[in-house]
């Protein structure tokens, strides 16, 4: 933005700039941060924020979240799981038998469509 579109263009000649004379530009009238959130932002936390005080649920000590790590995997690209060399001697098998994938080697959950799961056996 040019200087001459700016706020403090208009403001000049007028003593305080807008920012009060006494206390200059007032600090922090309603508090710092979050400030007042029990009481006089309480409308504002309510409105915007609910849920923002209190508890909720059981507390687990010591909680270590990587025992629930659970990797997934798409029926759909299941052929993401086997090398590309894999894939292009399955497409030249003439025998009509499919490549055995053990994926629970690779993964220890499955998402499927209805159409995924038609041309599949497994």
């Amino acid at each position: 933005m040019s200087s001459r579109l700016r706020k403090t263009r208009k403001l000049r000649g007028h003593v305080s700039h807008g920012h009060d004379r006494i206390g200059k530009h007032h600090k922090h009238p309603g508090g710092r941060g979050n400030a007042g959130g029990m009481h006089h932002h309480r409308i504002n936390f309510d409105k915007y924020h609910p849920g923002y005080f209190g508890k909720v649920g059981m507390r687990h000590y010591h909680l270590e979240g990587n025992q629930s790590f659970c990797p997934t995997v798409s029926l759909d690209k299941l052929w993401m799981l086997v090398s590309e060399q894999t894939r292009v001697n399955a497409a030249k098998n003439k025998t009509g038998v499919a490549p055995n994938i053990d994926i629970v080697r690779a993964t220890t959950k499955f998402w499927a469509s209805k159409s995924s799961l038609s041309s599949l056996s497994l």
